[in-house]
């Protein structure tokens, strides 16, 4: 039985507990040996991550002890799959240019509204745009057969390097109340080679709703299974 860690916990914003108890009976149905932990000290416990398959993080900004870091990009580059979604993953561990690197890809920002039509809510950065899927992603597990789709919600902007495949992309057009002067395209959801291990990012997933979004889920859902150990494996 594959043994799957649920890591949880930083800004409440992004509702850990709610956000990866969706996620919990997908795991339990594909037949993995499930441990939830509300703190990353886990990953400093070398027995348990030599034995975990799969790692789903959702842990917003907060803070990663040496050892726990350690812990975690050891057990990646040994096979161990690494995936989340949104800030839980993009935006954790900002002060760690160790994790940066690990994951690929960073969360920047995510643009607003133009400034009129802003209430002072987290509605003012919810914006419609498109996700896109790339020819990579055509071709791969974990999105094909997938068609693009539209949200309304937090569109992330992400700084990123080149060992990343991007699956899909999302696009920020030029407005008069932005100070940036062409679209800026970024990736939605990539994959990373790492050591043994395979990492999954995807950024949507702000909200509950949005993590309900079937295509948002059928991605997230279908990178647990490609980067869990025992894919990797096959």
């Amino acid at each position: 039985m594959p043994k799957a860690l649920v890591v949880r916990g930083g800004w409440e914003g992004h509702r850990p507990v709610e956000a990866t108890d969706l996620f919990l009976p997908f795991l339990a149905d594909n037949n993995f040996d499930v441990h939830v932990s509300a703190s990353t000290d886990v990953y400093g416990d070398a027995r348990l991550m030599a034995e975990t398959d799969l790692i789903v993080q959702c842990v917003t900004m907060s803070a990663v002890e040496r050892d726990e870091l350690d812990g975690l990009r050891a057990a990646v580059a040994a096979g161990t799959g690494f995936t989340g979604w949104h800030g839980g993953i993009a935006d954790s561990f900002r002060a760690s240019s160790d994790y940066l690197q690990l994951v690929g890809g960073q969360f920047a920002t995510h643009p607003g509204k133009e400034p009129g039509a802003r209430c002072g809510d987290e509605t003012d950065n919810f914006l419609p745009h498109t996700v896109e899927i790339t020819p990579i992603g055509r071709e791969h597990p974990v999105t094909a057969g997938l068609d693009d789709f539209d949200l309304t919600t937090e569109q992330y902007w992400v700084l990123h390097d080149d060992l990343i495949d991007v699956l899909a992309t999302t696009t920020h057009p030029v407005q008069p109340w932005h100070p940036w002067h062409r679209p800026i395209t970024s990736p939605a959801v990539w994959t990373r080679q790492w050591g043994e291990g395979r990492i999954v990012v995807t950024t949507p997933g702000h909200s509950l709703d949005v993590l309900r979004h079937p295509t948002v889920r059928t991605v997230i859902e279908r990178g647990m299974l490609w980067a869990s150990r025992t894919a990797s494996a096959s």
